[in-house]
């Protein structure tokens, strides 16, 4: 028996007359956990699945926001005889991940380096902008964002034939600013970091046209020097890093220098700034300094990697790295060969809100094929509005809600997740019975029955629900909902159980 079938299952459901499972296949589709503070999301339903995926043999990737994470699947893996599986990139510790190299190393040809580089810088500056800090729908910056960045990384490959973090960061400070359209210089301009890479790449460049000029008939020769036009060409044709030279010098000599103050500012900074939490240690050390000792790939070899950078203690740049390394993870997931490689992954992210990015929604809609199985856990739904901002917010995260498709609502106090779990439940047909009495010559009695709708599990019924505990005896209570399934009979919900003390 395949272990990874995907009928195979992982929870077995029961109510008081049938039987029904939760299986791989369901797993794959994704999970949304929702529960106030101290509703036992993590310790309930989040233990229970973290043991299940562990002793099914999932590999998994892990992000972190609390700094007790670490030592909890430190547990997790030891009951589930995992210990030596789980990988730990952290300040002090043995791994390392040089994201620069790793992503070089897998494009897909020279040319597609830059494109690749660019992707998974903008996707975690990007989520890095939330609504409270300005975060815009407006085109304007982020192709302004787009080309900074495409422009600073080509520089680098003309002038260095590679793109390291303290480059970039040195050009995008050194880069000449203008007033009133005048470029202003100071002394020693000509030894900052931005000239001397324009001049590098330039010599660099023309070296390789005067080598392809030389290699060329005198009757060639002839002939470009009657068609400049032709010429330019057959040049940009044969050296294609002339032509890359052209776009660079374009970008930063008509439009990034001769921006206003203000606008250029916002830009740099947004780019700068990144960087510059990446120059600082332990990061620097930890994904920019050294070779990797940990790739997304092992995970397809059953390792759990597990980012202890919490959000609690390193904040922004902790959050970053994270995204950064996550993204990375997911497309090298969304590469393999599901035939040669069946294991199934899990991505786990306790307090979510702090980890989305622009792309996972379309992700998540293909994880299945993939067989990453999501967890998501965070306590509402505003948490999730305020992470996305900008227009539209509410329907980006009920649409990037809806290819989750197993949720879990646990105890809360939000108004506006409880009504959505209930509205998301759906309502199903009551007896309604009235009794009617009336004394009048002699007594009478009537009985009348109706049938009304009525929502299955009213928003009230959430906040009920037992949070764990000694004085509930260590049971968390939850309804779990399945999207496009029923889990009994014709019901796609199911109150459950789930044990703060399970042991698999």
């Amino acid at each position: 028996m395949n272990p990874f079938d995907l009928d195979r299952p992982i929870i077995e459901l029961a109510s008081s007359n049938e039987k029904s499972s939760w299986t791989l296949r369901h797993a794959v589709e994704g999970v949304q956990i929702f529960g106030g503070i101290g509703s036992g999301k993590t310790s309930g339903s989040g233990r229970m699945l973290a043991l299940k995926y562990l002793s099914a043999g999932f590999g998994g990737l892990v992000l972190t926001v609390k700094p007790d994470e670490k030592q909890a699947w430190q547990q997790y893996c030891k009951i589930a005889n995992r210990e030596k599986d789980l990988i730990c990139i952290e300040p002090g510790g043995d791994h390392s991940f040089n994201f620069l190299q790793y992503v070089s190393a897998n494009a897909d040809g020279k040319d597609a380096i830059t494109e690749n580089i660019v992707d998974v810088l903008k996707t975690v500056i990007r989520a890095g902008d939330s609504k409270g800090g300005g975060k815009t729908d407006d085109a304007f910056w982020e192709t302004a964002l787009d080309l900074l960045i495409f422009n600073v990384i080509d520089l680098c490959r003309l002038a260095y034939g590679k793109v390291s973090i303290q480059q970039m960061y040195d050009i995008v400070l050194s880069v000449p600013k203008s007033q009133d359209g005048v470029i202003i210089e100071t002394p020693g301009d000509e030894n900052k970091a931005f000239q001397k890479a324009l001049r590098l790449a330039s010599r660099n460049v023309v070296e390789k046209i005067d080598a392809w000029e030389k290699s060329q008939s005198d009757e060639f020769r002839e002939r470009m020097m009657e068609d400049p036009t032709g010429y330019e060409a057959e040049m940009f044709d044969a050296v294609p890093q002339s032509r890359v030279l052209r776009f660079v010098d374009q970008f930063f000599t008509d439009n990034l220098i001769t921006l206003n103050e203000k606008t250029r500012s916002i830009i740099d900074f947004s780019f700068s700034g990144f960087l510059f939490r990446l120059l600082r240690e332990p990061i620097y050390s930890l994904f920019c300094k050294y070779g990797s000792t940990v790739t997304p790939e092992d995970s397809l070899n059953g390792k759990i990697i597990l980012l202890n950078l919490p959000v609690k203690i390193y904040h922004k740049v902790g959050r970053d790295c994270q995204v950064l390394f996550k993204y990375i993870w997911q497309q090298a997931m969304e590469k393999r060969n599901v035939n040669e490689n069946s294991r199934p992954m899990f991505l786990w992210a306790d307090e979510a809100q702090n980890f989305l990015h622009e792309h996972d929604a379309s992700y998540q809609a293909t994880a299945r094929s993939s067989r990453i199985a999501t967890v998501y856990i965070s306590q509402n739904l505003p948490n999730y509005f305020a992470s996305m901002g900008g227009e539209k917010s509410e329907q980006r995260v009920k649409s990037f809600l809806g290819t989750l498709s197993t949720k879990i609502f646990h105890a809360n106090a939000d108004i506006e997740t409880n009504s959505y779990a209930s509205n998301l439940i759906g309502k199903i047909y009551f007896i309604n019975e009235s009794d009617q009495t009336g004394l009048t010559q002699q007594y009478s009695k009537s009985v009348s029955k109706s049938v009304v709708l009525e929502h299955a599990v009213r928003s009230e019924q959430l906040i009920q629900l037992k949070t764990g505990g000694p004085q509930n005896k260590f049971i968390v209570e939850g309804y779990m909902h399945r999207q496009g399934d029923t889990l009994f009979g014709n019901r796609n919900h199911l109150k459950m159980n789930f044990n703060q003390n399970y042991q698999p």
